[in-house]
């Protein structure tokens, strides 16, 4: 039997169109309702690493169920977190764990109002669709998910479900980002036509170094021995079988395209954020991609990526140029003489009055050169956009309880996110691609609509 399902059968075999075949969904139920003192009844999926984010982000919150499928790094985790929050972090003690989310769906799924997902990103999509098919409000950390399919289906499932959802895009979230949709608005930069991003990232060297190191593992002599404490079978989820191998797990994942999105599925989610929202891009019409390092199993070393966004109304079509593996862009002629671009990450969006320079998280946003930020910061327009208390968690939170629907909610972050991970298929075609997002497909290269979905291994879909 083929160990793998692709989406076209699991359609096929699913009950009404608008469901998906998780044995989970199928038992879906209304939303949770917030406890009677006002805290969400959350579970967390994902404790170790980014998921201690979330552990910490809701410690005020009533923290039921924590699932990680490696014991020993989420113990560690919320260890810390306890230490630094002793009487918040009493909770963390008491709460139900697990090492498989389904079972905790199956045991705790009326006792829970909202659910996290901070784990690989192959993993993101069939716990976040458990989660919303239960009725969970649900926050997941960027990218959203492994594949532009499941952002679709993602985005789907919220709108019929109802439910309140966020990105992990904090940045969305910081005074810079609204500062720069609200110049942009009030026509400060002039028509934007050119808007470039870079980064250093791939640059952890536990990721790809030394190059060429992401080879498939060779067991043929020894087999790793998978750790007491980790769930082997829940970490590979919907990915094909295979051993354990540290290639793999708890890091190196990042590099695998059957786990990981590259570097562009790391953080363009962050750095493409504030120009993306500022600029309604919307959906790219074509995409195409230079790479070095990249093979059939492992993602680049480098890239740079071209979107070709269309015009929207009045705003003119705009060129979206991203580099990554420290490759940098060309000093921009309004640069001042001597200073140079920061070479961890940022933005330029390049305007007919005003080019503007934007940090990694947009926690800065200036017009270059300075003289004249300083020039024009008397008639800079007023803020109108409403900002964030206390971050995204807070703000998914908030919206649970009746708030104000969070910015990076997945009707914004959904569209966002399948542009971002658009760059993979054209990476991994190693053409231009054309792109008809309302028929999902790209049309000029048949053969690349195999990376717009992925197969699925049975039991987690």
């Amino acid at each position: 039997m083929n160990p793998l399902v692709t989406r076209r059968t699991f359609l096929k075999t699913t009950t009404a169109a608008s469901a998906l075949a998780f044995p989970a969904v199928m038992r879906s139920q209304p939303a949770g309702t917030p406890s009677p003192n006002n805290r969400l009844n959350v579970a967390i999926i994902g404790a170790g690493g980014r998921g201690s984010a979330a552990v910490t982000g809701l410690i005020n919150e009533n923290i039921v169920a924590i699932c990680d499928v490696d014991q020993e790094r989420a113990d560690a985790s919320l260890k810390s977190i306890a230490g630094k929050f002793p009487e918040e972090g009493k909770q963390l003690s008491t709460a139900a764990r697990f090492n498989d989310y389904r079972k905790m769906f199956d045991k705790l799924g009326n006792q829970i109002d909202a659910v996290t997902v901070s784990v690989p990103d192959h993993s993101h999509f069939p716990a976040a669709m458990t989660a919303m098919g239960h009725g969970k409000h649900v926050y997941v950390e960027k990218p959203l998910a492994h594949t532009v399919w499941e952002t679709r289906e993602l985005t789907r499932m919220a709108r019929e479900k109802k439910v309140i959802t966020q990105m992990g895009n904090q940045g969305h979230t910081h005074d810079g980002t609204r500062l720069l949709r609200e110049w942009v608005q009030a026509g400060v930069l002039g028509e934007v036509r050119e808007v470039v991003s870079w980064t250093n990232r791939p640059f952890f060297p536990p990721w790809r170094e030394p190059v060429g190191s992401f080879k498939a593992p060779d067991h043929s002599k020894f087999v790793p021995v998978v750790p007491k404490t980790l769930n082997w079978d829940a970490w590979l989820s919907v990915a094909s079988n295979r051993p354990y191998d540290p290639a793999y797990a708890p890091w190196k994942w990042r590099g695998w395209w059957d786990f990981g999105t590259g570097a562009f599925g790391d953080v363009a989610c962050h750095i493409m954020d504030g120009a993306y929202w500022a600029l309604d891009l919307g959906a790219p019409t074509a995409v195409e991609a230079m790479s070095t390092g990249a093979t059939k199993l492992a993602t680049p070393v480098a890239s740079v990526v071209t979107n070709y966004f269309p015009a929207r109304g009045k705003m003119p079509p705009v060129k979206y140029t991203w580099s990554d593996g420290s490759l940098m862009p060309p000093l921009p002629a309004d640069l001042e003489f001597g200073r140079d671009l920061p070479e961890e990450a940022g933005t330029l969006l390049f305007g007919s009055k005003a080019t503007v320079l934007c940090s990694f998280y947009y926690e800065t946003v200036r017009i270059i050169p300075e003289v004249k930020m300083q020039a024009m910061a008397s008639s800079l327009p007023p803020k109108t956009i409403p900002r964030v208390k206390d971050g995204p968690f807070a703000e998914w939170a908030l919206g649970c309880k009746g708030g104000p629907k969070p910015g990076s909610n997945f009707e914004y972050s959904g569209p966002f996110t399948e542009a971002v991970l658009l760059a993979n298929v054209a990476i991994r075609s190693r053409r231009r691609i054309e792109w008809d997002s309302a028929a999902m497909k790209v049309t000029n290269v048949p053969d690349a609509n195999q990376f717009v979905t992925k197969e699925y291994r049975p039991g987690w879909m």
